[in-house]
């Protein structure tokens, strides 16, 4: 049996997660992965820190630290947050010896094949420091879209925006240095060279990617494809191995693939294979990308010419699976105004699932969604908890001395397959869906509450057909699958309806805390529903962005 590869796109670590980032890839590959693993396949889910992106540099700046202090207080931060909502990754791999012997193998492969070219580029410079600006040193105007914009790639629009591209540049660092220009010597990788490839790829590719992205890719290639940077001018990251460029590193983009690579690796768990082992062609793994529009034009398309800079070594994804923007109360996230909810404040406070849920309910798949107060509140307790609370009870007083196994009729039998194939249309690519997901639990609920008031109801097909809503929702209702799990239900999603169920107990949710509690709280606790806005140092990541 092959292996399912899941990779959620690469946090770089200058801050702790906010629920704009869990809402994005890490929630939705989670989910996933846990819909595989309950059809009994192989999956191995997997991500890995960017330690050396630019980012990581001008927010330790601002903060008065180091880049390494930085990263370190940081990973730290994002396990944590990851472990709390139940990201089921074995954790973030440690970035040392191991992780920097795969990138430069990777790239020294490229290198000793002729992949790259040495290219004079144009780039831009902190006058007075003599700092090169790059990705996140610099701030300025896409060309294509004329929105504020990072160096490296364009948010708003996903273009990419490399050396002397970015109009009206502006040191992060200090917007006080006038930027110049200054022609450097860097190796490059031409995408132009794959272009074949690449066509035929995004060809076999159709219908299975989301509309936005698929677009962004079909503007990429209707013109000429840029030349990605192989080595930048930088005081951090890993140093480029290349007599061409001395004293360069590498271009931090560039440590995806070999980064992904590591990660699966440390995953998996077998550290006497080779590190790239299970990326290697021959062993046809699935790989699916979890990641936001803004990163499509690095891990739909740049990753993607380096995978194919190897020529038949490695597989290339099967799905890229694209998120939009989530937004808070109406704006987007935002650390630098304060205008965010930690994931770890959020589920000190609102227990685990309905947090999960929620999140799963609003995730901006196709567009752009909005966090409110209002909306976790209506959604986790009185759309949720409370009627898969009455369902329980319902339930209870259905089977009251009842034991065993119960049989079941071919109605109950037609009714649990309808769902389960209900289900798997939400979760299997191409139509992946955390959104159809919630509201199918939400809408199945809702017709199991009536069907367990029927006094005609067969008490098997209750029990089955509420055992199958509960391995629906298992991947998203980590904890109350768990409980039930416990007790020896089967959650399993591969089977199909039996003629016979053993009689189970609907485990209950969390239920809404009365006000007379909620009055006399700890006044130390944060207080998130209603939920005020927490401020603090945030997140550069690789798929929902921060505006900074």
């Amino acid at each position: 049996m092959s292996t399912t590869i899941v990779v959620a796109a690469t946090p770089t670590p200058n801050g702790d997660l906010h629920i704009g980032h869990l809402a994005g890839p890490y929630l939705a590959g989670d989910v996933y992965a846990r819909y595989l693993r309950a059809t009994g396949a192989s999956v191995i889910y997997t991500t890995c820190t960017d330690d050396s992106q630019s980012y990581v540099v001008s927010t330790a700046r601002r903060s008065g630290t180091t880049p390494r202090e930085l990263c370190a207080a940081s990973t730290a931060a994002i396990g944590r947050s990851l472990s709390a909502m139940g990201i089921s990754m074995a954790g973030l791999p440690p970035i040392g010896d191991v992780y920097r012997r795969t990138v430069l193998e990777f790239v020294t492969t490229l290198y000793e094949a002729g992949r790259f070219r040495k290219r004079t580029v144009r780039l831009p410079v902190a006058t007075r420091s003599g700092t090169y600006l790059f990705d996140g040193l610099v701030t300025g105007t896409c060309p294509v879209c004329l929105a504020s914009s990072s160096g490296g790639a364009c948010e708003a629009c996903g273009h990419p925006n490399n050396y002397d591209e970015l109009l009206d540049p502006r040191s992060t660092l200090d917007p006080d240095d006038p930027v110049s220009y200054r022609d450097t010597e860097i190796l490059v990788l031409p995408m132009e060279e794959y272009r074949e490839r690449l066509t035929a790829y995004y060809a076999a590719q159709a219908g299975r990617w989301r509309p936005h992205a698929m677009q962004l890719i079909g503007e990429l290639l209707a013109g000429p494809l840029p030349e990605v940077p192989v080595t930048i001018p930088a005081g951090w990251g890993v140093p480029a191995p290349f007599p061409e460029t001395p004293g360069q590193m590498l271009y931090p983009w560039i440590e995806a693939m070999p980064a992904v690579m590591y990660g699966t690796w440390w995953s998996a768990g077998d550290t006497a294979v080779p590190v790239d082992e299970h990326w290697r062609a021959e062993h046809h793994a699935d790989v699916v990308y979890f990641h936001g529009y803004d990163n499509v034009y690095h891990w739909g398309l740049m990753d993607l010419v380096f995978l194919l800079a190897h020529g038949d070594r490695y597989v290339t994804p099967s799905a890229n699976v694209c998120n939009e923007f989530y937004n808070l109360t109406g704006e987007k996230f935002s650390t630098s105004r304060g205008h965010l909810i930690r994931a770890a404040d959020l589920l000190a406070e609102v227990p685990r699932d309905l947090v999960r849920f929620h999140l799963a309910h609003t995730a901006p798949e196709q567009a752009r969604t909005d966090f409110t107060r209002e909306g976790l509140r209506d959604t986790g307790y009185r759309r949720l908890s409370a009627p898969w609370n009455a369902l329980a009870e319902a339930m209870s007083s259905v089977l009251h001395g009842l034991s065993g196994t119960l049989p079941v009729s071919p109605a109950g039998r037609r009714r649990a397959a309808a769902m389960l194939a209900r289900f798997r249309g939400c979760y299997e690519l191409p139509g992946y869906s955390m959104n159809r997901a919630a509201e199918t639990v939400l809408t199945q609920l809702d017709r199991l509450r009536g069907l367990a008031g029927d006094p005609t109801v067969v008490p098997g097909d209750l029990v089955l057909e509420t055992r199958t809503l509960l391995a629906g929702a298992a991947p998203i209702l980590i904890d109350v699958a768990e409980a039930a799990g416990g007790d020896g239900v089967d959650l399993s999603l591969a089977a199909e309806p039996p003629v016979s169920v053993p009689v189970f107990r609907l485990p209950r949710l969390p239920e809404e805390a009365s006000h007379e509690t909620a009055d006399h709280r700890d006044p130390s606790v944060p207080d998130l529903l209603p939920l005020p806005l927490s401020a603090g140092a945030g997140v550069r990541r690789r798929s929902v962005r921060d505006e900074r």
